[in-house]
């Protein structure tokens, strides 16, 4: 038998490890963006280029205040977006902080907007009006999520739409996080396995993302880690839904790193 020093380092390993491959997640993640967000940034450098000139040629104040504002929003928006993934790629510790999970769903549409735009897919989205605070790691949570948008991209090759909703479900003490497609769906015989590590049913994509088997693995551990679940609904044909549950704070709940919810409609 180990002795209990040996047990404690070998688990102040396996965490290390687990920190490093969602680490290595997260850069995975970056750089399947890195596409969408060149042409997003080429599109603000156009619009900044095109308004200066404007405002260069027409002496108005009118038409000059008109392109000044046009230059602004558009500088606004490459700050916005590279704030966002500055945050994301340094959000690498094991710290947790109370968060609403409105303003961190928002942070992650801004990194995927182009992405999704580009692959023709249509987002819907349903917010609660009232933060939904629950205790995180905002790096962890936002890598799961991630993951889960570009699965649900790629489940809709010809494009499609995607419904995003966060909603706090006060009787069971906990807000939710749902990501719904309307791709192939999942068959029941895979909808079993989708969990277990190093499972996958797809290749990579052409920016290298997909195919690995651990994405749905490891958010798994992570969402348990927060004492949350995950619940899949998939209808063959018509679609999947992911739904994140994680404790409310100052809300009592029971759940406790309860299994993965697996919940297949037949078509």
């Amino acid at each position: 038998m180990a002795a209990p020093h040996d047990c404690a380092e070998l688990e102040r390993k396996i965490q290390d490890l687990q920190q490093q491959l969602i680490q290595a997640q997260k850069m995975s993640t970056v750089g399947s963006l890195a596409s969408s967000m060149t042409h997003e940034f080429n599109n603000i450098l156009t619009t900044v280029i095109n308004y200066a000139k404007l405002g260069l040629r027409h002496k108005d104040a009118a038409t000059r205040e008109k392109a000044f504002d046009k230059i602004l929003a558009a500088g606004q928006r490459a700050a916005k977006i590279t704030t966002g993934m500055l945050s994301f790629s340094r959000r690498g510790n094991d710290t947790r902080e109370a968060l609403d999970l409105v303003a961190l769903v928002q942070e992650v549409l801004v990194l995927v907007a182009k992405d999704l735009q580009m692959h023709r897919v249509r987002l819907q989205t349903h917010f609660e009006a009232e933060p939904v605070v629950a205790e995180i790691n905002a790096g962890q949570v936002q890598q799961v999520l991630l993951n889960l948008i570009i699965n649900a991209r790629q489940a809709m090759e010809a494009g499609g739409q995607m419904t995003i909703q966060v909603r706090r479900n006060t009787e069971a003490g906990v807000g939710e996080i749902s990501v719904r497609d309307a791709g192939h769906g999942i068959p029941p015989e895979t909808l079993r396995k989708i969990f277990d590590p190093h499972f996958t049913t797809k290749t990579p994509d052409a920016q290298g993302q997909g195919g690995t088997g651990l994405g749905l693995s490891l958010a798994r551990e992570v969402i348990e880690a927060h004492h949350g679940r995950i619940r899949v609904e998939s209808t063959v044909g018509q679609g999947t839904t992911f739904t994140l549950k994680l404790p409310l704070v100052g809300v009592a709940t029971t759940s406790r790193a309860e299994p993965a919810e697996k919940l297949v409609k037949k078509a």
